[in-house]
């Protein structure tokens, strides 16, 4: 058979492979910067990453024998992962809701893109900020609208008791403070 009619796979079908989901009948909640962030990667690999690419296989096609032409192989290779990253991109922000936290000042109770301070059962005080999906980062304390902490926050308001489920048992939170800023990715 020839060549031309069977399918290269290297198991790169699934768009969202090891991605978070966004739950079925939910928007994609994002902050501005979260966008913005995510419009510019779009944008690089659409504008500068992928034309670069496109001329490095051509070159590479043009020398011959493509089945030993590692520029060729690899820069084929490489154009797949690009249109992926593409696709999920554009699916993102196609169904991306934009909230500014700044927007929601005044507001007492823990909504998307809110700063929360709480105290855990231990005693110690820490603060998260409920940031979209794509804008989640532990470390920072950026949490993620569908994780269960975030969940468990969620419509509480200030000196509210809450309960989270973990693994090894429940953990009691007290909701501190709850504040919308400008929240820095």
């Amino acid at each position: 058979m020839s060549k031309a009619f069977t399918r290269e796979t290297d198991d790169d079908d699934d768009d969202e492979v090891a991605l978070p989901a966004i739950p079925a009948g939910t928007k994609n909640y994002i902050t501005p910067e979260g966008y913005r962030r995510l419009k510019a990667e779009y944008m690089e690999l659409l504008d500068v990453e992928r034309p670069a690419l496109v001329q490095t296989v051509h070159w590479a096609a043009s020398n011959g024998d493509r089945s030993e032409n590692g520029d060729y192989i690899y820069g084929k290779k490489r154009l797949r992962e690009i249109d992926r990253r593409l696709r999920f991109l554009a699916k993102r922000l196609e169904s991306s809701e934009v909230i500014d936290p700044a927007q929601r000042q005044g507001c007492d109770q823990v909504f998307f893109g809110a700063t929360v301070t709480v105290c855990h059962g231990d005693g110690s005080e820490r603060t998260y900020s409920i940031v979209g999906i794509d804008e989640a980062n532990a470390s920072k304390g950026h949490i993620s609208w569908v994780s269960p902490l975030a969940r468990t926050l969620l419509k509480t308001r200030a000196d509210d008791a809450v309960v989270l489920q973990l693994p090894e048992g429940v953990d009691e939170l007290v909701v501190i403070e709850v504040v919308y800023r400008h929240i820095e990715l």
